[in-house]
């Protein structure tokens, strides 16, 4: 998950607002600001550096856990890169069909009406942002543990504790300055990328050494059985899971919750848009950019998944939520583990520093635009005392202020507040599963609205347009995974539900508070 780990994109966040559809002249001023001197390989590198991120070292554990097979796995990650690519693509559509605009709150709001666009802010506010930020923590913490070689089904307070001290470090870094996370973001891209790499060559190794000397270096499983038979899953409280004793409506809803594992790693694919920004030729930059992008993070995923299958025992996979070091950690012994569980847990860090970094960001947005209440959009203030130089009560001034180094403190206390929430309450997969089903439920929407303005307005111009049939695969997916992840997983959608139901009601009280106002 790497959606908020890059430099172009926190730039363009701070110029963001979520603002209604009569704004969006005002809004698309920002991007003028950017020289347009980027070509198709510069938009590569950036969307690589957006998209990949930390999900591809913890999500193995939730996804092989809820398919019946290693290769049905791997094809779950496939699927994931597929959905990735089509949303990637529609929502470069959006993004040049409405410069200077940034996430779906503005598509949502052109094409729905203003309440929408105010609930995707309020989901990711109250349930998406943080559940990210508790499942880093989470992850971070899951993931000292198991190169110390614990792993428990059910982690003790103490796990969720030392989480917590986590979420408040990376809460502490943001409020002392945005700049700190701003400067630290090209270090993490470049570890990211070496850990991967670093995966990959270990398990070739191991692929190697076995056919050239028929030793093996690994889990045994992965040239002992077929990788696409089924086989009872080890679930993480020791309990074996019984594949062949499943409705194929049943393990639609396991497949569903696997693919938001793999969803949450590809997440960024969304922010293509932002790249355009930079492009000397979006129309033409923009889409070979994604067209290269896109699978070759497909290929380095399945890669680096089909290298867990080969360093570990199968067994041992669904169980764990730190793959990746409990790979390294069988692989090379703990002495090696603890050098590459300080990579993972870099990795790890830039995601919740970006990711918090970003919260504040959207929630200062959000507060501007009178979405949500005023003293959370203040920059530089803890509460309603100023304790710093800058802080303005006007949308300009506190964008001015972030770009200077100032910190949004009373957004950043919100989220950590609401993140503390979700890691006392649940545990990583829970998370991914809430976590899912609030964010792709406002994409479905924002594909669909693309398909809906493709008649409504055909004569929008629309830079990027493809093909009819890519937006329309992204929404049926999406759609589906949607409705089957609810029905499969009944608490985290009711509590969305109330969630979202909530937003309505601040909504149009907010509304009626306005009119007032205005009578006045």
């Amino acid at each position: 998950m790497a959606s908020s780990e890059t430099t172009p994109l926190l730039r363009q966040e701070s110029q963001t607002s979520y603002a209604p559809d009569e704004e969006h002249e005002n809004t698309a001023a920002p991007r003028n600001m950017f020289a347009r001197n980027l070509g198709a390989l510069d938009g590569f590198a950036l969307l690589i550096s957006i998209v990949i991120g930390s999900g591809v070292f913890s999500s193995p554990g939730p996804i092989d856990a809820n398919v019946p097979s290693p290769g049905a796995g791997l094809l779950i990650w496939l699927l994931g890169g597929i959905v990735a690519w089509t949303g990637a693509l529609t929502m470069a559509e959006l993004g040049t069909a409405f410069p200077g605009e940034g996430g779906i709150q503005p598509y949502l709001s052109y094409i729905y009406g203003d309440v929408f666009g105010y609930m995707a802010a309020w989901s990711w506010i109250v349930a998406t942002m943080p559940a990210t930020l508790a499942i880093l923590s989470i992850v971070f913490v899951e993931s000292i543990y198991s190169s110390l070689g614990i792993n428990e089904p059910d982690p003790p307070l103490t796990h969720k504790l030392l989480s917590l001290l986590v979420l408040v470090v990376v809460t502490t870094l943001n409020s002392i300055s945005t700049k700190t996370s701003t400067r630290l973001s090209s270090f993490f891209v470049a570890i990211k990328l070496l850990t991967i790499l670093l995966l990959i060559i270990a398990g070739l190794v191991v692929v190697f050494v076995y056919a050239g000397q028929g030793k093996d270096l690994g889990g045994g499983d992965w040239h002992h059985h077929n990788w696409f038979a089924s086989r009872d899953t080890v679930l993480p409280d020791g309990t074996r899971f019984d594949w062949t004793k499943v409705t194929t409506w049943e393990s639609l809803g396991f497949y569903s919750t696997a693919l938001y594992g793999a969803l949450w790693a590809y997440s960024g694919w969304d922010k293509a848009n932002y790249v355009a920004a930079e492009l000397r030729d979006p129309s033409r930059q923009l889409p070979m950019s994604i067209n290269t992008a896109i699978p070759t993070i497909i290929l380095c995923y399945v890669a680096a998944n089909a290298v867990y299958y080969v360093l570990l025992p199968w067994e041992v996979v669904s169980t764990t939520d730190a793959a990746a070091v409990t790979a390294v950690t069988h692989f090379l012994g703990k002495g090696v583990a603890y050098f590459a569980t300080a990579l993972i847990c870099l990795v790890i860090a830039g995601s919740a520093i970006g990711n918090s970094f970003v919260a504040g960001r959207m929630t200062v947005a959000a507060a501007n635009n009178n979405w949500i209440p005023h003293v959370l959009g203040t920059v530089g203030q803890l509460g309603t005392l100023k304790i710093t130089k800058s802080g303005g009560s006007e949308s300009e001034a506190a964008t001015e202020a972030m770009d200077k180094g100032e910190s949004p403190i009373n957004a950043l206390i919100l989220n950590t507040i609401l993140s503390a929430i979700y890691i006392l309450l649940g545990n990583m997969r829970i998370l991914l599963t809430l976590n899912g089903l609030a964010e792709y439920a406002f994409f479905f929407l924002t594909v669909l609205g693309a398909i809906i303005l493709r008649f409504r307005e055909p004569e929008l111009p629309r830079p990027v347009k493809p093909f009819i049939l890519i937006p329309i695969l992204f929404a049926v997916i999406s759609g589906f995974v949607v409705v089957r992840g609810a029905v499969f997983a009944p608490v985290q959608a009711a509590i969305l539900v109330g969630i979202w139901l909530s937003g309505v009601v601040l909504y149009y009280v907010r509304l009626w508070m306005l009119n007032n106002r205005a009578a006045r």
